[in-house]
């Protein structure tokens, strides 16, 4: 343990780990649907069923792994409280966590982080909650936040790099396949790694030849670049509708997901606006960017689906409402 109070290594969580995670949600998350896309299924050859975590409660499946944390902390730790950095799904669901158990919360999030989520997080954490605007980018968020967690003595939660986090975002996989155990392959979005971590646990305990896809915004190329170089590198993020999914690829997760997972695949701005829009106009649902990642990534033609069972990972549906409407005015026809 660090002076931040953040572990220096992170355990890959077990099926072992999951199920429990599944134990200490009971009566705090909502078992989402899996839904089986007409649309979708027409436009592909494949029987595609869509993970519905816009209907979760926080709108995102970041609820799951933060009630997972919660739960887990020491009474030392939950007198302290805690610091996270976020580009605002995970500050949602650390913050209504923390109301729940009445638990104090230092939310930091970046400038780019939506004004409906800033709202979301001081609406669901109320007097628990002390919501910071730092940093121009998540990276430069999450640094702060480290910083600030040793200065004033609270335990650093993150995001992705946490066994219980992971953990957590794993349950979402096993209801996946204990409702429709036959998948052949998932797509699910990617970006420090903490959720496909979690899902690719279970999948692989659960239907170990199941292929696994990671979906991230072309604007943020750090999963591509890292794969074809077989370690994380730097690089330039530009601005993305994809707002979840900002930040680097996590180092500690790097590995075991190069080493588990199938592939990974660069979606571009036009093709995650035209995945929120078929998704709104063909089931009439709002989903943010992250979540039209993985949608965009099974439309594009990269991965032969024809024939399979294939589940996407719809992970949020807390899009910015005026991009949302200006993605629909362009593409929603």
């Amino acid at each position: 343990m660090n002076s931040a109070g953040v572990p220096d290594e992170m355990r890959i969580p077990g099926i072992t780990d999951i199920l429990k995670a599944r134990r200490a949600l009971s009566g705090g998350v909502r078992r989402t649907p899996l839904e089986l896309s007409h649309p979708l299924s027409d436009m592909t050859g494949a029987h595609v069923y869509m993970k519905l975590e816009n209907l979760q409660h926080t709108n995102s499946f970041k609820i799951r792994g933060a009630i997972n944390k919660m739960r887990s902390l020491s009474p030392d730790e939950r007198a302290r409280g805690v610091i996270t950095a976020s580009s605002g799904n995970h500050a949602q669901g650390l913050s209504a966590a923390a109301a729940m158990m009445r638990v104090k919360a230092v939310i930091c999030v970046p400038l780019t982080c939506p004004e409906t989520k800033k709202a979301s997080v001081l609406a669901r954490g109320g007097s628990c909650v002390d919501l910071r605007v730092i940093g121009a980018k998540y990276d430069d968020t999450e640094r702060r936040a480290r910083e600030l967690a040793a200065v004033e003595g609270l335990s650093f939660v993150s995001a992705y790099e946490d066994t219980h986090i992971a953990a957590g975002q794993g349950t979402l996989a096993l209801e996946m396949l204990e409702d429709e155990p036959e998948l052949d392959a998932v797509f699910c979005p990617i970006s420090g790694g903490g959720l496909i971590t979690g899902v690719t646990v279970a999948a692989r305990a659960l239907r170990p030849g199941i292929e696994l896809w990671g979906a991230f915004a072309a604007n943020n190329p750090s999963w591509g670049r890292a794969w074809e170089a077989g370690e994380v590198v730097p690089v330039e993020e530009s601005d993305s509708i994809a707002d979840a999914l900002g930040g680097g690829a996590s180092r500690k997760l790097f590995g075991f997901i190069r080493s588990n997972i199938t592939g990974v695949l660069g979606i571009p701005e036009d093709g995650i606006a035209r995945a929120m829009a078929l998704v709104h106009r063909s089931h009439h649902m709002v989903i943010e960017g992250g979540a039209g990642v993985a949608v965009a990534a099974l439309l594009s033609g990269r991965v032969d689906v024809r024939g399979k069972k294939v589940g996407v990972v719809v992970s949020g549906g807390n899009a910015d409402n005026s991009k949302f409407i200006e993605i629909l005015e362009k593409y929603g026809r």
